[in-house]
């Protein structure tokens, strides 16, 4: 078989088992034996089994499961509900200010958190019906909460960038340090839409009443104490990466000891806590190591048939200058962003776009900063959209599916302008690298 009828066979294949509805892992996984057993025969098991046993060796992987551990810990310690409300007394009466302390809120949290559903609906929890109770639109509280709650994707430390930096074999601490500038960039484009817009329309975020309007600035200073907890982990965690005392494993697993501190100095420090921080950490992770496996399956027989060599003359020989095949690519991950999860998009695209990117003299730093920015988008794009369905499973009843994805419009279009900024400016993502090594 040609490796075009081969190609055309894998993505008909892949294109037909999720159609029915099989789970990522399991399609790629499938499609690797069955691609694999037509061009090599029962040989090609015995490379599926060796390309997993070599991912499952690899030891900067546990630096996942550690990181995922210490969001989920982070979830259970009730620091959100405390830094939300000392961020309402700071910034409340600014217009829309209880929308611009849950944004500022779930920035800081995505420097502790990580891990985009949990991040998500305890917003929804807490954030929510705080906002509706005051009066807020609802699909603007709807917008503000699914976006703030995907900076996890940008923000280190962050699942996306480190399994990006495995995959396309870069160091995750100048990914981590890249991403910190298109982050905040995101997430003051949030805020600045938030204020500008509920400034033309008062109506969209009532002022607060004249009792919280009221709160003396002793009141206010004391309520920062909720802030040092997350403030002294994030410059922590942050510390030892950025002065290289530690791996991002190691540093995972000091993020993982701080969390479990901050969980008993909150009084949060029970067995409960603790089991649904181990469970739900096992799902997430069960989730991402089964991706991993069938994509790293199918990704290994492609290679050996020629495939990524392949698709990387055909793009190449589009004849695009380097810009256009750079958009071409963004435009890829977009689409694909609506309708597969991002573990499976980096393990089956990041293999074949990187060596182009290398070839073409980009920097495979930038190049990820970038691929991270296109998922935070996947997040919010329906019609998969998984920030939505996170969110209207905690919503209440009165905020429909419809209403959350009519509010996230305005930052999809904020991060296709944070987007286009990073490509035309690239010191904003590497600026930081750039002086620090």
């Amino acid at each position: 078989m040609s490796i075009e009828y081969g190609t055309l066979l894998i993505v008909t294949l892949m294109v037909a088992l999720m159609v029915i509805g099989l789970p990522l892992a399991f399609v790629t996984a499938f499609t690797a034996g069955v691609f694999g057993f037509i061009l090599f025969g029962t040989e090609s098991f015995f490379l599926i089994v060796s390309r997993i046993f070599t991912l499952m060796n690899n030891y900067a992987l546990i630096s996942v499961p550690l990181f995922v551990l210490m969001g989920c810990i982070l979830e259970r310690s009730g620091l959100v509900e405390g830094m939300f409300k000392s961020l309402h007394l700071l910034v409340g009466r600014i217009p829309g200010g209880l929308a611009v302390a849950t944004i500022v809120a779930s920035t800081i949290m995505a420097a502790m958190v990580g891990v985009i559903g949990a991040e998500i609906v305890t917003l929804g929890l807490v954030c929510l019906p705080a906002m509706l109770r005051r009066g807020y639109d609802k699909r603007l509280v709807s917008g503000v909460i699914c976006a703030g709650g995907s900076l996890g994707t940008m923000i280190p430390p962050s699942v996306v960038l480190i399994v990006y930096g495995l995959v396309a074999q870069v160091s995750i601490g100048k990914l981590f340090m890249a991403a910190i500038g298109p982050g905040l960039l995101l997430a003051g484009l949030y805020a600045a839409y938030t204020v500008f817009i509920c400034w033309r329309r008062p109506e969209l975020a009532p002022l607060p009443d004249a009792r919280e309007s009221a709160a003396p600035l002793s009141q206010r200073l004391a309520e920062m104490r909720q802030l040092i907890a997350p403030a002294l982990l994030i410059a922590f965690v942050m510390t030892c990466f950025y002065t290289g005392i530690a791996t991002p494993t190691e540093v995972g697993a000091l993020g993982t000891l701080g969390a479990l501190v901050i969980l008993a100095v909150n009084g949060q420090f029970t067995f409960a806590n603790l089991r649904h921080s181990v469970v739900q950490t096992g799902r997430t992770v069960a989730m991402v190591t089964w991706i991993f496996f069938g994509a790293s399956a199918l990704v290994g027989i492609y290679t050996l048939a020629g495939g990524t060599d392949f698709l990387r003359g055909e793009i190449l020989d589009l004849g695009f200058s380097p810009l256009g095949t750079l958009l071409m690519m963004m435009g890829i991950l977009i689409v694909l962003g609506c309708f597969i999860d991002w573990i499976g998009i980096a393990l089956l695209t990041m293999p074949i776009f990187v060596p182009i990117i290398k070839s073409l003299g980009y920097d495979p730093v930038w190049f990820g900063i970038l691929f991270c920015m296109n998922m935070q988008l996947s997040y919010l794009s329906p019609p998969f959209g998984p920030a939505a369905f996170y969110l209207k499973g905690v919503a209440p009843p009165e905020v429909s599916l419809s209403d959350i994805f009519a509010g996230v419009w305005p930052f999809i279009l904020l991060q296709l302008v944070a987007l286009g900024m990073v490509i035309a400016l690239p010191e904003i993502a590497m600026w930081l690298p750039a002086h620090t090594q």
